[in-house]
């Protein structure tokens, strides 16, 4: 996605960005990601230095740390490119400006998605719980007493 205020000439290095590596640290991702989410359109650096080298802002991290966030929830990149744009969009339409109320709609149902996954995610977990004990009952009864549970580490 592109930058309103992009330029395709290198930039000189401006205080609070960060080169690739730094952002993977601190977002968690890994350089290949984020490589690969700006060669699919969903993320642009804020610049680059004059040697070439990408530039990220806070709200590069912040862009990563929600596409972070939607990968586990099997969002597909169609997907996250949408959210992408409406986010973008909402980001520079005046606030009650007449594509505001149509953004805000398409965002509650990304929400309302998230919602949904949540629900699912929670019923497995509640699932795997269920499991857990059922398994941790059947050592319990099964093992000897006189053997002792291995220390887990």
């Amino acid at each position: 996605m592109s930058r309103p205020e992009e330029s395709q000439a290198a930039e000189p290095a401006r205080v609070g960005t960060m080169q690739i590596g730094e952002v993977a640290e601190c977002v968690g991702l890994s350089l290949r990601t984020i490589r690969h989410y700006e060669d699919v359109g969903l993320l642009t650096p804020a610049g680059r230095t004059k040697g070439g080298f990408r530039l990220y802002d806070d709200a590069d991290c912040a862009r990563l740390r929600m596409l972070k966030h939607m990968k586990p929830l099997e969002y597909s990149l169609e997907e996250m490119r949408d959210l992408v744009r409406v986010v973008d969009a909402l980001a520079t339409t005046a606030p009650g400006g007449g594509p505001e109320a149509e953004l805000i709609d398409r965002l509650d149902i990304y929400r309302e998605g998230i919602d949904q996954r949540a629900q699912r995610l929670a019923r497995q977990l509640d699932q795997v719980t269920d499991l857990r004990g059922q398994l941790a009952s059947l050592v319990e009864e099964r093992r000897p007493s006189s053997i002792t549970r291995p220390q887990a580490g």
